[in-house]
């Protein structure tokens, strides 16, 4: 997926991290996305020949959704010519969005389709009715502004505080130094989060520490491979291979020789 640098309204920039798209006009083409833990959640809009199969669970999914937390290895799949918008939320706009448990969405996708509190079916036929992207991805702006607003949804500053630091400290900084940070007690913090997030905080960290190992990776050379879990702060070697393997179903070394 391709990053893209959009203007995001001020009302949206506490809840949006980026624009990403992506695009294939091959109507032979047998595309299969892999997407691996990565503490965000989305909504992506997708205009496709066959539709988008999340897999290995084989569920046709919507052509509006909103995903949550990704924690198994999913991979989305399509056959012929496709584009997609994907929405990148921070780790908490999810609830903000729907007002429900986040949990729920774990390794799930949300049809946005089937909303009847906001005019959604106005704004999916506005996003297939032009094909530019900056009016499309404008489009999917107004419809989380009025996800926000009807859900009206106060923000929580100490949690907002919290997950920023995790992120900063790429996963490495002490849950309990976090905790101490944002001044709350050990079972509010993790009755806050988890409400929030759909995580622990534990999860969470551990999650961003491996995707900061996941970038290493795709940046570093073969011969770096056992420096990359030391660099990301894994305890070792073996602990490093463990947490990749657990999130994307492959050894770290297995994983650099399929992307080369």
């Amino acid at each position: 997926m391709e990053e893209v640098r959009f203007l995001i309204p001020k009302k949206l920039e506490p809840y949006i991290n980026c624009i990403m798209v992506q695009q294939n006009d091959d109507s032979l083409a047998e595309t299969s996305i892999p997407l691996y833990a990565d503490g965000y959640p989305g909504i992506m809009f997708q205009q496709s020949q066959s539709g988008f199969h999340l897999m290995p669970k084989g569920k046709k999914l919507s052509d509006l959704f909103l995903y949550g937390q990704t924690l198994e290895p999913v991979s989305l799949d399509a056959t012929g010519p496709y584009k997609f918008i994907v929405v990148q939320l921070y780790p908490f706009a999810s609830k903000y969005l729907l007002g429900v448990d986040p949990k729920v969405l774990n390794d799930e996708c949300f049809d946005l389709l089937q909303l009847t509190h906001v005019d959604v079916k106005s704004i999916f036929r506005e996003l297939n009715n032009t094909a530019d992207l900056e009016q499309q991805v404008a489009l999917v702006y107004q419809l989380i502004l009025q996800l926000i607003e009807k859900n009206n949804q106060p923000p929580d500053d100490q949690l907002q505080q919290a997950i920023s630091m995790i992120i900063r400290h790429e996963g490495q900084v002490p849950i309990k130094e976090v905790r101490d940070k944002v001044y709350l007690t050990e079972r509010t913090f993790e009755r806050k989060f988890s409400t929030s997030v759909g995580l622990t905080p534990k999860q969470f960290a551990k999650i961003i520490q491996f995707q900061c190992s996941l970038h290493q990776l795709n940046e570093a050379n073969y011969d770096r491979l056992v420096e990359i879990g030391m660099d990301s702060g894994f305890a070792d070697q073996s602990h490093f291979i463990r947490t990749f393997k657990k999130y994307t179903g492959q050894t770290p070394s297995y994983y650099l020789k399929q992307a080369l």
